[in-house]
């Protein structure tokens, strides 16, 4: 047994805590809103974002930092948030501990990975990433799943020994670019999907926006360090299959509303909690224009958001493209020479 904590008590912190608290260990859950934590201690439920999990005696929900002195502590905050929380804990953490985040995104302006983000501000420590098909709505309730962790070998093992559970399935990976992009990406393409879905589409136009997508992820990825293979893997075609079809996907939803017409402001307010993928869409789309990639589907949901263009005919603009090759970039390096 060892005192761990999470940082953040959102739906995600929230159902890791749970997680570590079925792996033995006592969890220090910590928040920002003291009364917020106060109901979650008194009722022993996240009522506001995880409403009918119950949360094991192993779990302290508090607003005290000095807990964060710990061997490992999980960063559960919106990517926007990552620096930020960083510079707020840095003093807090013990010199060498294992910080694992779990937010999904990429640092606008910057373009950083979020593993960059906390090498900047935490040289100190030792960082992971933990990504892959996992809604913490179900991870609370503690059906079956399976997450990749991806850090030096040495760091991934150790959080692997840490949070795997009968429950919670963990795999290592050593390319922490690839985990990352995989896992941001994703939320682009969930959108769409559900742009798709709020226009009246069927599975065929969300098989094709998946598929597709998922090609413009690993192109992308590839191009800033990652292993083919990776996108391949529950932080690539995982994570983009639950992303892009379960109910409980934020973007997803975000993304119907956005094909029924809701203007893009009301539907962040209506969905109440982060919507990484608007921010995803934007620095995806500046990638593909600074390495010049192609990016289809990327660029039209850009186009889509922030641009005002009719879902419609971005559909069509996508449809109507020039003749490719399904496997364009194996033909280009290999049956063409």
């Amino acid at each position: 047994m060892s005192n761990v904590a999470v940082y953040g008590a959102g739906s995600w912190g929230s159902a890791l805590s749970v997680v570590l608290a079925n792996a033995g260990h006592q969890v220090a859950l910590i928040g920002r809103h003291p009364d917020e934590m106060e109901l979650i201690r008194k009722h022993r439920e996240n009522a506001r974002y995880l409403p009918g999990v119950v949360l094991p005696p192993g779990i302290q929900p508090t607003t005290d930092l000095t807990l964060l002195n710990s061997e490992l502590v999980v960063f559960s905050v919106p990517s926007h948030s990552v620096r930020q929380a960083a510079r707020l804990v840095k003093d807090y953490l013990k010199p060498g501990c294992i910080v694992v985040n779990t937010a999904k995104g990429m640092e606008e302006g910057s373009h950083l990975r979020l593993s960059e983000v906390l090498t900047e501000e935490l040289p100190q420590n030792r960082i992971a990433v933990l990504s892959g098909p996992s809604h913490a709505e179900e991870v609370g309730r503690n059906m079956p799943t399976t997450v990749v962790v991806a850090s030096d070998v040495e760091t991934a093992k150790a959080v692997q020994d840490l949070m795997m559970t009968p429950e919670f399935r963990i795999y290592t990976n050593p390319d922490v670019i690839g985990v990352e992009l995989g896992g941001a990406l994703k939320n682009v393409i969930a959108l769409c999907t559900g742009i798709a879905e709020g226009l009246g589409f069927g599975d065929n136009t969300k098989a094709a926006l998946m598929t597709r997508g998922l090609a413009e992820i690993a192109r992308l990825g590839v191009a800033q360090g990652g292993h083919p293979l990776t996108f391949a893997g529950l932080s690539g075609v995982g994570d983009l299959i639950v992303t892009c079809t379960s109910p409980h996907s934020r973007n997803r939803r975000a993304g119907v509303a956005l094909g029924q017409g809701i203007p893009l402001d009301t539907v962040l307010k209506d969905v109440g909690m982060v919507v990484e993928g608007v921010k995803a869409a934007r620095i995806a789309y500046q990638l593909s224009i600074a390495k010049d990639i192609s990016m289809p589907i990327t660029e039209q949901a850009y186009r889509v958001l922030f641009e005002g263009a009719d879902p419609r005919i971005a559909v069509t603009d996508l449809m109507m493209r020039g003749k490719r090759h399904e496997l364009e970039e194996i033909v280009e390096l290999n049956w063409l020479n």
